[in-house]
């Protein structure tokens, strides 16, 4: 097993959401040096938002490297996409940075446009990006703050994957984020955790309406895992000790969500729709 760390970690809170991964100590693991791809999703085209940093990198890097063009959607960050960008480059696979926020329903559409536009189609949306933030208290939650996490989780999820379903071909692979809080929510991550469980059915839904297209769709569930979001999001106390409570003690690297992803987008999980994998360092779920 790779030696990654425990905590305690020294990381600092951020101010700004989704954070900076050079702030972060230590440095999450995108794969950037360990992932070793073999012609997996060789001539595919792959749609990752929030794919500046975090999980979003790490399978830009994986895909890349398993031989699949990469869009990049992120929300403002230009410095992560650009260091993203240059990890598909470096696998010799070809990426285009898609900035702008997916509340808005335009940049939604723009988003698959652009990527048709240069690529030609869509053979793989993984609904990655989200919004999170911690509340001690019902009361601390405002409307619009409700409202926000819900238009980027479910949302955007929703406006991505209408538009990109017209331009994936028999084979295509939608694959969403949740988490661990879809089944078990987290009383600190309360809108956060309702999206997830949110996200969780719309995938089963989309298995069995999409089938006839032949596109599936799928979910993966990390538990803790060690990205920006965590100290630009919550409290100081739980980033030094994230991933502690965990069977393993410690979050995940990003390059562990890794393999999941890649099977997801691959030919060989033909059979695969409507299922969730959960990567969540020994944490059960039901």
């Amino acid at each position: 097993m790779n030696d990654f760390p425990f905590p305690p970690f020294q990381t600092k809170q951020q101010d700004s959401i989704p954070g900076r991964t050079d702030q972060m100590s230590p440095l999450p693991d995108h794969g950037e040096r360990s992932y070793h791809g073999s012609g997996r999703l060789n001539n595919k085209v792959a749609l990752i938002t929030g794919g500046d940093s975090g999980i979003g990198r790490a399978v830009a890097i994986g895909f890349a490297r398993e031989g699949a063009d990469v869009a990049i959607s992120y929300l403002e960050e230009e410095n992560e996409a650009l260091e993203t960008a240059h990890w598909v480059g470096k696998a010799g696979k070809r990426a285009i940075l898609l900035p702008g926020d997916l509340k808005d329903r335009t940049v939604c559409k723009n988003i698959i446009e652009k990527t048709v536009s240069e690529f030609g189609r869509i053979d793989i949306l993984v609904n990655n990006a989200a919004f999170q933030v911690e509340r001690l208290a019902l009361e601390d939650i405002s409307d619009d703050e409700w409202d926000d996490t819900f238009s980027t989780n479910i949302g955007a999820s929703f406006r991505l994957t209408r538009n990109a379903v017209k331009h994936m071909p028999r084979g295509g692979s939608l694959i969403h984020t949740i988490s661990v809080n879809a089944d078990t929510p987290k009383p600190r991550l309360l809108a956060y955790s309702a999206t997830k469980a949110a996200i969780q059915n719309f995938s089963g839904g989309l298995a069995q309406l999409l089938s006839e297209k032949g596109i599936r769709s799928n979910t993966v569930a990390p538990g803790p895992i060690w990205t920006p979001l965590i100290p630009a999001t919550m409290h100081q106390d739980h980033v030094e000790q994230f991933g502690a409570d965990t069977p393993f003690g410690r979050p995940g690297q990003p390059v562990e969500l890794i393999a999941p992803y890649v099977m997801l987008a691959s030919d060989e999980a033909s059979y695969i729709s409507g299922a969730n994998i959960a990567v969540t360092g020994g944490t059960p779920v039901i």
